[in-house]
């Protein structure tokens, strides 16, 4: 059996997840464990360390096993991770300080305020594309920093690493041999420069961060390095780190700019790939870097949108309002009435991310009756992640016009709530323009895998991942264009609704 398989090691917000690859994009086999969520106050969201390398490592042996390989059958290892999320461990023993503390997690807007009241904004969009807000790492590394006892003074003596968690997976990996990360991770720290392309010493110094905690930034289609022999069966090399967006863009096949995503998981992620040109938005966006393609390819980056709350208002019905047994239930509760019943439900749990970014915005439900019911309820949290992604596509169309691009054209669509029929109709619906989604929309793990495949000679180019991509079923617009304007208009009323909630 020759060397074609790729381990992809996709590690999320709430699983963990390791899927084996055929050289042609195809699952061979899949694991998948979910981890704690730690909510120590409210707006905070925490994980164990060690439960996400446990879970990684584990689903990993697991999908080994379910394919009938071994790890001397695999060419190479990617990962892609939840983004954001940031850890501190022991350079000497690999235990870490705190939790990590998750990209959804609030409890940085004080230091947020305090560098907008300085006027740190505008050097800190210009070199980093992003804005000042608690989703990214660099506010979360300085709370480390200053809240265990001890920390910010080993740092300063180089005893400490910070990684998000792609450099946490690496770390352990490879023994504590390697502590690096890629572009993209790097990218949504606020502590790099995307364009210069290394960390700036003016954003550390914002943020009060020393640079002896920093990993070395990487290719996203590198090798990395080699795995300990003992934890699959085998020495294997990393070839592909990727946070987990850019690795959907990736697997989604948009190599050149224009082309876009969308990601429906446990939040929302659209991406509009700009290729080597670094579009500033003026509408509420971020620019990021998309993945690189080895250390002598040109930088490229994307245009994103994010929404906090996506899938998760799904859970929220299942977990917290016991509306449904399963997530599963939630298309044919919602499909059981004809509308929402003039319900719109705006999930803003932890606040609102782009193009709004309401820290403060709190979760609200408006347009009740009493002919209201459980199933109105459940069709508007359904379509509140449509309403979300519309939003975005709006901001991201208007960012176009001003840089003298066409509007999207169609948009590919990924993750876990994809495969709903209901939500992808109503999404195209609202946007006007054709949703496609893919054979295989485990887009994320397959844009590691493609990455890791580059870096070692599984595939000569991109133009042979293009050819790959294939679209299961495309949703085409049948709502009438100022309905859905309409539709927009009351959505974005219950929105400013719930930023004075």
């Amino acid at each position: 059996m020759s060397k074609e398989f790729l381990l992809a090691l996709d590690q999320g917000t709430s699983s963990s997840r390791s899927i084996v690859f055929d050289a042609q994009g195809r699952i061979v086999a899949m694991a998948q464990r979910e981890f704690r969520q730690i909510y120590p106050q409210p707006g905070w969201v925490e994980h164990d360390p060690r439960e996400i390398w446990d879970t990684q490592l584990a689903t990993a042996r697991q999908a080994l096993t379910d394919a009938k390989l071994k790890a001397s059958d695999i060419a190479a290892i990617g990962i892609t991770n939840q983004r954001e999320t940031t850890l501190v461990w022991n350079r000497t023993t690999g235990e870490p300080i705190h939790n990590a503390i998750v990209w959804q997690d609030r409890r940085t807007e004080p230091i947020c305020a305090a560098l907008r009241a300085r006027g740190a904004e505008p050097t800190i969009r210009a070199k980093t594309g992003l804005v000042i807000d608690p989703y990214f790492s660099g506010t979360k590394l300085q709370w480390i920093l200053d809240h265990v006892p001890g920390a910010r003074a080993a740092a300063g003596r180089g005893e400490l690493a910070f990684g998000t968690v792609d450099s946490w997976l690496l770390w352990q990996l490879t023994g504590g041999a390697v502590h690096a990360t890629d572009v993209t991770n790097a990218s949504r720290t606020l502590l790099f420069d995307v364009r210069a392309h290394r960390w700036d010493d003016e954003l550390l110094a914002l943020l009060d961060v020393p640079r002896e905690l920093l990993p070395e930034v990487r290719p996203s289609s590198h090798r990395y390095g080699e795995t300990l022999p003992e934890l699959l069966g085998a020495a294997l090399p990393i070839g592909g780190i990727a946070g987990d967006q850019q690795a959907a863009l990736f697997g989604q096949a948009c190599f050149e700019a224009g082309l876009a995503k969308n990601t429906y998981g446990t939040g929302c992620f659209m991406l509009m790939h700009t290729g080597e040109r670094f579009l500033a938005s003026t509408h509420g966006l971020v620019t990021t870097s998309a993945a690189q393609l080895g250390a002598a390819a040109a930088p490229a980056y994307a245009l994103e949108g994010s929404v906090f709350i996506a899938g998760a208002v799904v859970q929220w019905l299942r977990d917290g309002l016991h509306a449904i047994r399963a997530s599963g239930e939630v298309q044919a509760l919602a499909a059981s009435v004809p509308d929402a019943g003039g319900v719109m439900f705006v999930p803003a749990f932890t606040g609102l991310g782009a193009p709004y970014w309401k820290p403060d915005a709190r979760g609200a439900i408006v347009g009740l009756s009493r002919g209201t019911t459980v199933a109105h309820i459940a069709r508007a949290a359904l379509e509140s992640i449509a309403f979300q992604s519309a939003a975005l596509l709006q901001s991201m169309n208007a960012d176009a016009a001003a840089a003298g691009a066409p509007p999207l054209s169609q948009l590919r669509v990924d993750g876990g709530a994809c495969v709903n029929d209901l939500l992808m109709q109503f999404q195209a619906d609202l946007l006007g323009i054709p949703v496609v989604r893919p054979a295989v929309i485990e887009t994320t793990a397959l844009g590691a895998a493609y990455l890791a495949g580059l870096a070692t000679g599984v595939y000569d180019s991109v133009q042979m991942l293009a050819a790959q991509w294939r679209a299961e079923r495309t949703f085409t617009p049948t709502l009438p264009r100022e309905r859905a304007a309409e539709a927009m208009q009351r959505w974005e009323h219950a929105v400013a609704q719930a930023a004075l909630a």
